[in-house]
């Protein structure tokens, strides 16, 4: 029996994916900061469903609270409480309205928590995957510059690991909200590319995707935003006007399905290194941002974070290095 980890498993899109994950008879880690709602979720699955399900402490905005995960998912494996990892779901992140604040390490927040943090997961997890194992980034059609998504919420800036993790530091400028958030979005695509040719590099049969959810203003996209923005969002007829204009729409049911799917399904076998994205009830590969495939910023973004981690030698995995 296969077992996932997902990051934010207890809400929205992770949420939905969890439900259907379990239905099809898949183990799970629930991984985030909110051991109240990841244990009622838990206790909804396991009397459903009848599957494991283990609940696992993790913010992703702090390396630290990473490294304790990491450490302790490691454990759980040795004991059985876990019995296979084959799936990483770095699905957690947000955008942080309002002025900018940083994590416990001092890296700005967004990128902090929708980058750095699955990264040093990755990192630390993948010796535990399976040899035919996948890693599936949920990033957003913001990352794309060219396309609606991208000019609504605020177009993305280089994709420079130290300049945005130290953005709005000692009176400098800082970006939007909205372009913190498409940036970090970028990266996190750019992650799943530079992490797919570094496994095929090493021979390696593990799957590295990236994956679009689309638009979804009813999950907790928007909580940082003021309630009118919230409550504008969610309705019908801003939903029909999304649409209309050209932007990426999903639910959050078919995204959750979409995640599921990606993450297990013989289907998606052969997606290492590709970008799936949800829309209006169809999953497709489809290219990404013309930026996302540059190899040469790909391999700065990676030996950046490694650096801005503080990765040691130790906690590399040997077919990366």
């Amino acid at each position: 029996m296969a077992t996932v980890l997902i990051t934010g498993g207890h809400s929205g899109i992770g949420l939905a994916a969890v439900r259907v994950l379990a239905a099809e008879n898949v183990d799970l880690v629930l991984a985030g900061r909110s051991p109240d709602r990841m244990r009622a979720v838990a206790d909804e699955l396991r009397a459903a469903h009848g599957v494991r399900v283990s609940t696992l402490a993790l913010d992703t905005s702090s390396l630290t609270s990473v490294r304790t995960a990491a450490g302790q998912l490691g454990r759980m494996l040795a004991d059985g409480e876990v019995a296979s990892l084959d799936a990483i779901a770095c699905n957690a992140g947000g955008r942080f309205d309002g002025p900018v604040t940083y994590s416990p390490e001092g890296y700005e927040t967004t990128f902090a928590t929708n980058c750095l943090g699955h990264f040093l997961l990755v990192e630390l997890l993948l010796p535990h995957l399976s040899d035919d194992g996948r890693v599936v980034y949920t990033s957003s059609s913001t990352h794309d510059p060219d396309s609606m998504d991208g000019r609504m919420v605020g177009a993305v800036v280089e994709p420079d690991a130290t300049t945005l993790a130290t953005i709005g530091r000692d009176g400098a400028k800082a970006l939007s909200a909205g372009k913190r958030y498409s940036t970090s979005k970028l990266c996190t695509v750019m992650y799943a590319y530079e992490l797919d040719r570094r496994l095929r590099r090493a021979g390696s049969g593990i799957s590295s995707i990236a994956f679009d959810p689309g638009s979804i203003p009813d999950t907790g996209f928007l909580r940082g935003m003021p309630k009118p923005v919230q409550w504008l969002s969610a309705t019908s007829a801003m939903k029909w006007v999304t649409k209309r204009i050209g932007a990426i729409t999903s639910t959050a049911e078919f995204s959750g399905a979409s995640l599921a799917a990606l993450a297990v399904s013989p289907e998606h076998a052969g997606g290492s290194g590709k970008y799936f994205q949800a829309n209006a009830g169809t999953l497709a590969a489809v290219r990404s941002a013309r930026l996302s495939y540059d190899e040469q910023r790909a391999g700065k973004l990676w030996d950046d974070s490694k650096r801005l981690v503080a990765l040691t030698s130790a906690e590399e995995p040997a077919l990366l290095r």
